[in-house]
């Protein structure tokens, strides 16, 4: 089959497609015919090096896929061959096949294609995981999405509104990702390169207001995380794209306010909590994609031949939601 590979990982790296052995799946796996896939950070932060795959994935990069079943495992009884599936993936999804889970791998819901399924698996989950699971965010309650016009924002935006119908505020740096997460349901949006987020926020909604952040910047945006916060508030860190070293960190709010601070990665989860999670998630949100209550908000699709143009226009910050690879 033919693969996207990564060449001289690092700083410099490049990718090219190349031949490569069709993966062959376990018992309890499906073989998976590839129609589209998506881009996320992570995959950039892969090719430099920053962010291998966990042990035993593949070392290809993509994070998810759609696609038709091409075979399946000797043990699997959930799947046949020629149904369509989507799911998310350790790696392996820039190719023409790969493999997963039987119970990872999720039917496709009515009226989607292709393109719009691949942007749902890694943006929606780890919004879910990081919303329900690990938030406990709940009905009437308030929560802060940064990065707001992201992939993993714009989903988070949805299921706040539609499975909670929780208060959203968003921040984002450029006008036309404000109003695309204003558009999605978020109830207040602020632009952090020109607002003061936390002191519109107490203006207008008064002092400890937020009861969930879920935030993927980090360092810039603590101090004013701690200043919005409720008391038994939430904050769950993504990633740390802004940095990690705090300056004049004080962890009194901590106990002042009985905060809850959590971290993770999905990625590096087990397969089994990945079961449970893609189980819950399906449950709840199935019927939500077919009625087009959630959609994947898609900024871009490219030809698999263009991964380097896809790639360079999230490291330019310029994408509103998802960037999805076809053509395999």
């Amino acid at each position: 089959m033919k693969a996207i590979h990564v060449l001289n990982p690092g700083k410099n790296s490049t990718l090219e497609i190349r031949d490569t052995p069709v993966p062959q799946p376990d018992p309890h796996e499906i073989l998976v015919d590839v129609k589209a896939t998506a881009v996320n950070r992570a995959d950039l932060l892969q090719r430099t090096g920053r962010y291998p795959p966990p042990e035993g994935a593949s070392p290809l990069l993509g994070l998810e896929m759609a696609g038709i079943v091409e075979q399946v495992g000797s043990e699997v009884s959930r799947w046949q061959a020629g149904e369509p599936v989507f799911g998310l993936l350790p790696g392996g999804g820039y190719a023409e096949y790969c493999t997963i889970h039987e119970h990872v791998a999720m039917a496709i819901p009515r009226n989607l294609a292709f393109p719009e399924a691949a942007a749902i698996p890694e943006t929606f989950l780890t919004a879910f995981q990081a919303l329900d699971w690990l938030g406990k965010l709940q009905e009437n309650e308030t929560v802060l999405i940064h990065a707001g016009g992201s992939g993993v924002g714009t989903s988070a935006i949805q299921l706040s509104r539609h499975l909670v119908g929780a208060r959203i505020i968003t921040t984002a740096g450029k006008q036309h990702k404000l109003d695309t997460a204003l558009e999605l349901g978020a109830d207040f949006a602020y632009n952090y390169q020109t607002q003061h987020y936390a002191e519109e926020i107490t203006s207008r909604l008064g002092p400890d207001a937020v009861d969930l952040i879920i935030d993927f910047i980090g360092k810039p945006y603590w101090h004013k995380n701690m200043d919005v916060l409720a008391v038994d508030g939430r904050v769950v860190y993504l990633s740390f794209l802004g940095g990690h070293k705090i300056d004049d960190l004080s962890l009194v709010p901590i106990l002042k306010k009985r905060l809850r601070i959590m971290g993770s990665t999905l990625r590096s989860r087990s397969l089994e909590y990945k079961i449970e999670l893609t189980k819950d998630f399906s449950a709840r949100t199935h019927s939500l994609f077919e009625e087009k209550t959630l959609k994947p908000v898609i900024d871009s699709t490219f030809d698999w031949t263009k991964t380097e143009e896809a790639h360079q226009r999230m490291q330019d910050n310029i994408n509103t939601g998802k960037m999805v690879l076809t053509g395999m």
